[in-house]
């Protein structure tokens, strides 16, 4: 009986508690308020759209009415083996934009580490600018190089006396100009993100090393490198969860989306792309765009396993 009222007593002040935490914390609920409806109407409400895979998906019957067709979307994707290429192209093209990105990423976050203030300020600006610039005009940017006729690269390969190129019918130049054209435009962001973890760093760890003699090569492969590994394991699983989702912008603003540079510049958001303006099946569309979903977060999981196990202190969660 005693047990009964104490419970009784508790639930009144548990709730007296709590509705005081929230008035504490509504300033600051109420700026959060507009991002956390965006999140709701962007991110949550469509979810709705789960139910396209398994659908012969009408336009005149809608979203509800159209007829369930189980996994025949999922059948008929694997079975005409077209989208394969794409496939490979994507994980292909990720593979080097996270191991690549992240190790100049890295590199220039150390080098506007070392700088002064003032500098650093204005090297972080000009690796920043890219990053906001949208992929339209970064094409516009790409075209201005490889223009047959103005382009600047072949005026300079005219100047050494080697035959102008005909960048947008050659596709065995585009693997190493996706690369770049990404590395510039991304690296900015993510040196940004690794120069905040450094400049988190105790100073003493530092100023202990200069003491000891140590140069800076080994600051940085001692004790620089060593500090931030949690947030380069954190990115790698973020980049890791993207594998099977290539940029959009990228691939089809950059290549104009030339049909003659498919062979090694078609990914699977574009292929999807394609086949959506050619066949109009969006059940076909949203089958793929809920594979990606889903490889990706299976890989967000296996991969935090494995550095969970490796190292525990690293893993996301």
């Amino acid at each position: 009986m005693r047990k009964t009222k104490t419970v009784k007593s508790s639930l009144p002040q548990r709730l007296s508690t709590e509705f005081g935490a929230f008035r504490k914390n509504a300033p600051m609920t109420l700026l959060a308020l507009p991002t956390i409806i965006m999140i709701f109407i962007f991110n949550y409400l469509p979810l709705y759209g789960l139910v396209l895979p398994f659908q012969k998906y009408s336009a005149a019957q809608g979203v509800f009415g159209s007829p369930f067709v189980g996994l025949e979307n999922f059948k008929f994707l694997f079975k005409t083996g077209t989208i394969w290429p794409a496939v490979l192209h994507t994980i292909g093209y990720n593979l080097m934009f996270m191991l690549l990105g992240t190790a100049m990423a890295i590199f220039a976050a150390l080098l506007l580490f070392e700088l002064s203030n003032k500098a650093q300020k204005v090297f972080q600006t000009s690796l920043l600018i890219p990053y906001f610039l949208s992929w339209v005009a970064v094409s516009y940017i790409v075209n201005t190089l490889l223009d047959y006729d103005h382009g600047v690269m072949n005026q300079i390969l005219e100047m050494l006396g080697i035959e102008a190129k005909l960048w947008y019918n050659e596709p065995k130049y585009w693997p190493a100009i996706l690369v770049l054209t990404n590395l510039w435009k991304t690296m900015g962001y993510n040196a940004v993100v690794y120069l905040a973890a450094l400049t988190g760093l105790d100073s003493e760890y530092f100023e202990a090393a200069k003491i000891d003699g140590a140069s800076k090569v080994k600051q940085i492969w001692y004790i620089s490198l060593p500090l931030i590994r949690p947030i380069i394991i954190v990115m790698m699983i973020l980049s890791v969860g993207n594998m099977l989702r290539g940029d959009f912008g990228l691939f089809y603003n950059v290549t104009m989306n030339s049909p003659l540079l498919y062979s090694t510049t078609d990914v699977v958001d574009t292929y999807v792309y394609r086949s959506l303006m050619n066949v109009s099946d969006i059940g076909m569309a949203s089958t793929t765009g809920f594979i990606q979903s889903v490889v990706g977060f299976f890989l967000v999981l296996g991969t935090n396993l494995v550095v969970k196990k490796i190292e525990p202190d690293s893993a996301l969660f």
